[in-house]
């Protein structure tokens, strides 16, 4: 089974965020792992469910466990 792959367009309007967000998060090392083709900037489905899984918490004073 291929991933599929996300814009950043496409991916802020999942996260309801900006793609200048995501620039910000890729340069900040914050959001999920992303794909340089060229100069373009790709997110694999696997890599987002991933990072979203790693945000996931119980309560609200839970750390964040590194990937």
């Amino acid at each position: 089974m291929e991933d599929r792959i996300y814009t950043p367009a496409e991916l802020g309007s999942k996260l309801n965020k900006t793609p200048a967000s995501l620039a910000q998060w890729r340069y900040m090392g914050m959001g999920p792992k992303f794909v340089k083709i060229g100069r373009a900037v790709r997110y694999r489905e696997s890599d987002i469910n991933a990072w979203l899984d790693g945000q996931t918490r119980q309560r609200t004073g839970d750390t964040q466990v590194s990937a």
